[in-house]
């Protein structure tokens, strides 16, 4: 874990230095000038992200002397509930801030899917240690050329399978599930290499469809499974860290640099200590919250790593698919095997 907030400071530090350097183009008349923002997050209030984002808020407006506000509104109300429309928005000034999931990002930018291959991660030390090296940089020039500048990786995590029909420790055993996936074409194809049947969907509806059975189950990580309540209307869990999901602290790339240096510096710092605190508060969590879901009811599974091989091999030529969508030489910067 130390390992993991040093790199991320050291990371966000680089960048400082690098926002300090490109100030200069913003406007003379910026310095000491007053800003009321917007910033929203996919889910709801009791998560890690809008807690780190409320943290964001509070520490940019002190350290700002309160020139710098920043409203935080939980479950994508600024986009109506659209995950994509919110990091659209982000992208072309609409809205200033959000926390995201690369997988929403993806849908703008098939390049940063191969975040979310599967099994690409054997752990989140790996993950993030590779973040801080050439993959990140590469990850956050893609993402300033959509019109938004990254402030940094948080962590949604490693994301698991529910359902509410058995048990799922074998390929056999997604037969003809319906599960919600995210709306990105590589999940879809996953899905339909492990013989489930695939429906996408904003997560705003999830609960409802799991509610009404209109799908059977769906893939998230705890976080958002335990602060979303998917336990009242799902039975089985399996942990099978499938797929990675960082977060994204994006900002509107002309707002960021139209700021004075001092603001860039105070957001970029700010940025970097809220995220090192979402991982840590995330990890921290991810323990008492299985616990919590096995409480109310919920059976956990945690695949065995001989067992987790069997998806692996199966989900093997979504890679042979999307390496030329990703970008061989993006992908191999991820790679360990």
């Amino acid at each position: 874990m130390k390992k993991i907030l040093l790199g991320l400071l050291l990371t966000a530090l680089t960048v400082v230095l690098a926002a300090c350097g490109g100030g200069e183009e913003a406007s003379g008349d910026a310095k000491g000038k007053t800003y009321e923002l917007d910033m929203s997050v996919t889910v709801g209030e009791a998560s890690t992200w809008y807690k780190a984002a409320q943290r964001f808020a509070e520490d940019v407006k002190e350290k700002s002397d309160g020139r710098i506000t920043i409203s935080v509104y939980p479950n994508e109300q600024l986009s109506g509930g659209d995950s994509g429309t919110a990091v659209a928005q982000v992208s072309n000034g609409t809205q200033d801030l959000s926390y995201n999931s690369t997988i929403i990002y993806s849908i703008m930018d098939q390049r940063l899917g191969v975040l979310s291959a599967p099994f690409l991660f054997p752990d989140l030390d790996t993950a993030y240690s590779l973040l801080d090296g050439k993959g990140g940089e590469m990850i956050n020039d893609i993402i300033r050329e959509s019109g938004i500048e990254p402030l940094g990786f948080a962590q949604n995590g490693f994301r698991q399978v529910t359902n509410k029909v058995n048990p799922i420790k074998t390929p056999e055993d997604l037969e003809g599930l319906k599960i919600r996936v995210p709306g990105i074409n590589m999940y879809t194809d996953l899905w339909r290499e492990f013989g489930a049947d695939p429906t996408t969907m904003t997560f705003s509806e999830v609960f409802t469809a799991l509610q009404q059975g209109t799908i059977d189950g769906q893939e998230n990580p705890v976080d958002v499974i335990h602060s979303s309540q998917l336990n009242e209307v799902q039975k089985y869990m399996t942990i099978w860290d499938y797929s990675f999901d960082p977060l994204i602290l994006g900002m509107n790339k002309e707002l960021f640099d139209s700021m004075s240096e001092e603001d860039q510096k105070i957001l970029k710092e700010e940025a970097a200590d809220a995220n090192a605190w979402q991982i840590e508060q995330a990890q921290k969590l991810e323990a008492q919250q299985l616990k919590e879901l096995e409480a109310s009811g919920m059976e956990i599974y945690e695949l065995s790593k001989e067992e987790k091989e069997a998806f692996k091999k199966i989900a093997q030529p979504i890679y042979d698919k999307y390496k030329d969508v990703w970008g061989e030489e993006l992908l191999k910067a991820f790679q360990t095997e």
